[in-house]
């Protein structure tokens, strides 16, 4: 069995081997790739497909092709093919800066990897970039096609503006007039990508997911597609170590993302005063790109940085000016996989304010730790936990239930429970093995089914 992924970002195991940097993101597909690798499988071949829009990552593929036997693809020069492993590896060009305008020429890089691979099972990745529309488009026998749903664009463009005051909403920032990219534009770039979502889902017969939340959304887009349970692997690390209350930080709280509004870190701020009177040690700490940026700037430098700041930015660093937050949140930035384990080691607290998730894996990572967990009832979420037993669940957007929430993750004994509970649950959804031989089994139906 040939089988051939497609990814939205180059994995980082092939990062590794090229020298490059890689991204965090999609991280559970690290845990399924390396488990993949790992087995011995005299029956199947693996290939990974990736985009690429950097001259540093096309020179190093250059680097590594001219080091190989593997040879540069003929018919055209934007496909790199070279071997990682006994993996073979496709880079495809992409703009990833723009992924709501459809490009026909990845039908083309599609087209030219089929015919050099020539696999039995194409298992794309996610609904959410162009290149998932284009390689569908253009693979003759779409029967042998298993999309696995990460995030779900169009529920994301319904959700974007959730719990934003209507002048945020409707405000632009000099950066968001120079780059066309103000909340308002923002959500109309989901809605152009939640058109080829559907083009996308109108043409497959089988999706793989993982929740109540994204069953009934693929049954939406397609009645008639075959609906697979195949729950996610973490990365390596996380299923090593525990949580526990005396090495963490007290009254110390994490958010893994809040870049963008549908990961609700205003909700956040909004909660940490009422913290703050019951708790004057509550700390928020926030992973991720920083769009606030240094709220202790002198007078010159903050001029500097109006100028690079978005609407939902300024919006993030008012609550923070007029809450009194300076010194009670820290913008981390973006964290390796070490550096994230560590945080959330270190927190207190494990929180997700988000408005619509499907299965975050920084959720999941947490309770695999064996941490207490406050998540939103939005989504995939309850799937994912119980209310009370092994994470904490409130009603999206209300700041006071929040609030009462991560209250009662701090209660010593409560927060004890819920975190041994935590992993116990985890530790079963993300098992390595039994996902690894799920995936497999999936595979097995649709070659036999078609």
């Amino acid at each position: 069995m040939k089988v051939l992924w497609l990814c939205n970002i180059m994995l980082p195991a092939i990062a590794n081997e090229l020298n490059l940097p890689y991204s965090n993101r999609e991280g559970w597909l690290s845990g399924l790739f390396n488990q993949f690798i790992a087995e011995d499988n005299d029956d199947g071949e693996l290939a990974v497909c990736f985009p690429y829009e950097d001259r540093a990552t096309i020179n190093a593929i250059n680097a590594r092709i001219q080091k190989s036997d593997s040879g540069q693809t003929e018919s055209s020069k934007n496909v790199l093919k070279f071997k990682c492993g006994r993996v073979t590896c496709y880079g495809f060009r992409e703009n990833l800066q723009t992924p709501e305008k459809y490009d026909s020429e990845l039908e083309k890089q599609m087209n030219e990897i089929l015919e050099d691979y020539l696999p039995d099972i194409i298992h794309i990745f996610g609904s959410e970039f162009p290149h998932a529309l284009a390689l569908t488009n253009v693979c003759k026998d779409k029967k042998r096609i298993l999309l696995t749903i990460q995030g779900l664009v169009g529920k994301i463009a319904k959700s974007y503006t959730v719990g934003l005051p209507y002048d945020v909403t409707k405000g632009e920032t000099i950066r968001d007039i120079v780059k066309n990219d103000s909340i308002a534009d923002q959500q109309e770039k989901f809605n152009i990508r939640a058109q080829h979502e559907q083009l996308l889902f109108a043409l497959i017969k089988h999706v793989a997911g993982r929740t109540r939340f994204d069953y009934e959304a693929a049954i939406e887009l397609n009645p008639n597609v075959t609906y697979h349970e195949l729950n996610e692997s973490m990365r390596e690390s996380f299923y090593q170590g525990r949580w526990n209350s005396i090495d963490c930080e007290p009254y110390s709280i994490f958010v893994s993302q809040g870049d963008y509004p549908i990961k609700g870190l205003h909700y956040m701020l909004e909660a940490m005063p009422r913290l703050i009177l019951k708790y004057p040690e509550a700390h928020l700490y926030v992973a991720g790109n920083d769009i606030v940026g240094d709220t202790n700037l002198d007078m010159m430098s903050i001029l500097k940085k109006k100028v690079k700041i978005s609407s939902y930015g300024k919006y993030l660093k008012s609550l923070i000016l007029t809450n009194q937050l300076e010194d009670k949140v820290t913008m981390l930035g973006p964290l390796d996989e070490a550096a994230m384990k560590e945080r959330f080691l270190l927190s207190s607290v494990f929180v997700c304010p988000s408005v619509v998730e499907n299965s975050p894996n920084s959720l999941c990572e947490a309770m695999l730790l064996g941490m207490p967990v406050v998540a939103a009832a939005v989504g995939g979420i309850p799937s994912l936990l119980s209310d009370g037993k092994n994470g904490l669940l409130y009603e999206p957007g209300n700041v006071r239930d929040l609030t009462a929430a991560i209250e009662i993750a701090w209660d010593l004994e409560t927060g004890e429970v819920i975190a041994v509970a935590a992993a116990k649950r985890a530790k079963k959804t993300h098992n390595r093995i039994l996902n690894y031989m799920r995936l497999r089994e999936i595979y097995n139906e649709i070659m036999i089914q078609g």
